[in-house]
């Protein structure tokens, strides 16, 4: 266990702490903070000591006020990169295990929404945020504004598959040879080679 580090009257951000509160889930060290702007707020020790966390919300309305998305429920942006910055920071989101959880992090440029906006742009309709490397942070040249279908193929869930010295994720193989996804991976699943398992289809294309 790390060595304790008191942060009393330390100021990270607008946010000056004020003092140690009761630890919250996961046992993670809190402290009552003081905003610029007067609001007191509670915020874990990596939020501060990460940057991550820097005022009690206000920083962040202003940004969207001044970039045209003060509304959250009218932005689309605003709120995937809302969802970035939740699912890598926050342990009580849903998502964390699969990203924060496992050492995904958001760059430091990013945790600012204007860089985020700048860098990515808006989104797209009909497009969602993609890490290209799926075991790489989010950062500017290892993400991407991707179809769902582009980023499901993409998952860290889909297994690479290698036939005939080809290799293709395997929703793609079962596109290719135009058969049932479930009935691969069941078989992938329990014990099958590749070759095995689209054996019957393998054999059916050679023979056409």
């Amino acid at each position: 266990m790390g060595k304790f580090i008191d942060l009393t009257g330390q100021q990270f951000g607008r946010l000056t702490v004020i003092k140690r509160v009761e630890n919250g889930n996961h046992g993670k060290v809190r402290w009552l903070c003081q905003c610029d702007c007067g609001k007191n707020s509670i915020v874990i020790s990596g939020g501060l000591r990460n940057k991550n966390t820097q005022s009690c919300g206000c920083l962040n309305k202003e940004i969207l006020t001044k970039h045209g998305h003060a509304s959250y429920h009218k932005s689309k942006t605003y709120k995937t990169w809302n969802d970035m910055i939740q699912r890598c920071i926050n342990p009580n989101c849903k998502a964390y295990k699969d990203y924060g959880g496992r050492g995904i992090q958001v760059c430091k440029r990013w945790l600012k929404f204007e860089n985020f906006l700048q860098d990515m742009g808006e989104k797209p309709e009909g497009l969602t945020l993609d890490r290209i490397d799926n075991d790489g942070d989010y950062r500017p040249e290892n993400c991407r504004w991707a179809t769902r279908k582009e980023q499901n193929r993409n998952s860290r869930h889909n297994r690479l598959i290698t036939i005939n010295g080809n290799t293709k994720c395997l929703s793609e193989w079962c596109n290719f040879y135009n058969i049932n996804y479930h009935k691969i991976y069941m078989r992938l699943h329990h014990g099958w080679s590749p070759e095995e398992a689209f054996e019957l289809v393998l054999r059916r294309k050679s023979n056409g």
